[in-house]
């Protein structure tokens, strides 16, 4: 792969070259999205543990085509999370040859740190928000008013609460990655984040509110690893500049020795022991 300082490609290459990122990605969702159509029915069982754990035995479907549509959904979001990683090296192949070595090296480390996070995320809301959220919703139910108030979730209804939880955590689990990256740019520095906590906290109550269902407990069980995880992206590039100060200090450092020790060295013996006249008797 070449890098932006041994060639300068016009703007049809480049066109040419994203269409071929495209085709490959298209080409690997649709192999992983028949494969996982047909284990739909087994995904769609993992993905109902949560409810089943909340205590919520039975889920329906009203319109005739939801089930088979909910399968369909279900393939597509399961090949969309298995091919994550590999779209993401398809949009690094694309950028990575207009930019210079050192951004290379500078930006490979969390492009590769990306699927982790991404997974972690959506780990986080499986294991811990989902479970939460339900628990909280589904305890509406019971006698009110001497009525009785039983939740009937649909099979559609829960299949997009569940991909908004998974993809939406996932998504936000990169709130690190991508500050790291745009202080690394020079977009923003660590100066502006350390000041800017109040809108932090107002940016991460308007994104919870936008990627998890309406409701208060769903909203603060993003916001708040949200926050946190922009807290500990200001203490990632705190570290990272720390590692500079100290790299650039030893460098300095050992410079200065090799110049003081160039300078302690004394002038080379010429031939004959330094005298005038040469090695022969004077």
């Amino acid at each position: 792969m070449k890098d932006i300082d041994d060639t300068k490609a016009p703007l049809l290459e480049h066109l040419i070259e994203l269409r071929k990122r495209l085709l490959y990605s298209i080409v690997v969702l649709a192999i992983l999205f028949f494969s996982c159509l047909a284990f739909s029915k087994a995904i769609f069982a993992f993905l109902v543990q949560p409810l089943i754990a909340a205590g919520q035995g039975k889920i329906i479907y009203t319109d005739i085509f939801e089930a088979f549509f909910a399968e369909v959904k279900v393939a597509l979001f399961a090949s969309l999370m298995l091919g994550f990683p590999f779209f993401a090296i398809q949009m690094w192949k694309f950028v990575a040859p207009g930019l210079y070595a050192k951004e290379k090296r500078a930006l490979l480390p969390f492009l590769l740190l990306t699927p982790f996070f991404f997974i972690g995320g959506a780990a986080f809301a499986y294991y811990v928000a989902m479970p939460w959220a339900l628990h909280f919703l589904l305890s509406f139910q019971g006698d009110v008013g001497g009525i009785q108030r039983e939740a009937l979730p649909g099979v559609g209804n829960y299949l997009s609460f569940c991909t908004r939880f998974l993809f939406g955590f996932g998504v936000a689990f990169l709130t690190p990655i991508l500050l790291m990256v745009l202080e690394r740019a020079g977009i923003i520095t660590l100066e502006q984040l350390t000041k800017s906590r109040r809108y932090a906290i107002v940016a991460c109550a308007a994104v919870s509110a936008v990627l998890t269902p309406p409701d208060a407990v769903s909203m603060l069980l993003l916001l708040v690893p949200l926050y946190s995880l922009y807290e500990l992206a200001i203490v990632a590039i705190r570290l990272t500049h720390w590692r500079r100060s100290r790299q650039a200090n030893a460098a300095e450092t050992e410079g200065s020795e090799e110049m003081d020790a160039g300078k302690n060295e004394g002038p080379e013996t010429p031939p004959g022991g330094g005298r005038v006249g040469g090695s022969g008797p004077i």
